[in-house]
């Protein structure tokens, strides 16, 4: 008898300790901070000169298509199939803005003309950088980077940009365009007929947006 009380005695202060031990709490994995929006990536009217004014249609890519498709339905049709191949390339949204100093320059490609100022800036992300390199690597509406060794007049690449190692810029008046991948990023800035200082403050803008 005094066995079993001993025994029972030990197994009810086991049990007791065993309840007082203190369950141990698991903290959750910190969530992921999201990236910005494309539509907040690209120009912002705080970003371009006194004189440019932004073209209807300015926003998310497919408002825009719609938009230019009013205008010029042959041009909206091939934005619209470069946008699908960067869909298929992994691009889960995207967003351009123009601005110009005449609403007609609104109407032709990136708001690109002869004589008009204008500026357009066109962002996607994608699902992982992986995804970014390779779109980049492929082109952006049809401005792929220069090939490796090849530099031809006008054209910068890489860290002399600015904007990165994978990057590469073109400047001859009227035309100046940049292009480059950050993080999860594509970003495209085509400018037409304004002074270098302007352009590349516009192309920093967007940099700085790309988070």
């Amino acid at each position: 008898m005094d066995r079993l009380i001993a025994v029972l005695g030990l197994s009810i202060l086991m049990a007791a300790c065993q309840t007082n031990t203190p369950t141990p709490v698991v903290s959750p994995s910190p969530s992921p901070t999201p990236h910005t929006v494309p539509t907040e990536t690209v120009l912002q009217s705080g970003d371009v000169p006194a004189g440019l004014s932004p073209c209807l249609g300015s926003g998310p890519i497919d408002v825009y298509i719609s938009t230019l498709a009013h205008a010029d339905a042959n041009l909206a049709a091939r934005v619209g199939a470069q946008w699908e191949q960067l869909r298929l390339a992994g691009a889960t949204d995207g967003a351009i803005s123009l601005y110009t100093s005449t609403p007609a320059a609104c109407n032709a490609e990136l708001a690109t003309t002869s004589s008009a100022k204008s500026i357009a800036a066109f962002v996607a992300v994608f699902s992982d950088p992986g995804q970014t390199d390779r779109a980049w690597n492929a082109g952006i509406f049809g401005f792929m980077p220069p090939t490796p060794g090849e530099l031809p007049a006008g054209v910068t690449s890489g860290t002399g940009t600015g904007l990165g190692l994978s990057s590469w810029t073109f400047n001859r008046p009227p035309a100046q365009l940049a292009c480059w991948q950050k993080s999860v990023f594509v970003a495209l800035v085509v400018g037409g007929n304004l002074d270098a200082a302007t352009f590349k403050a516009a192309t920093a803008a967007v940099d700085a947006h790309l988070n």
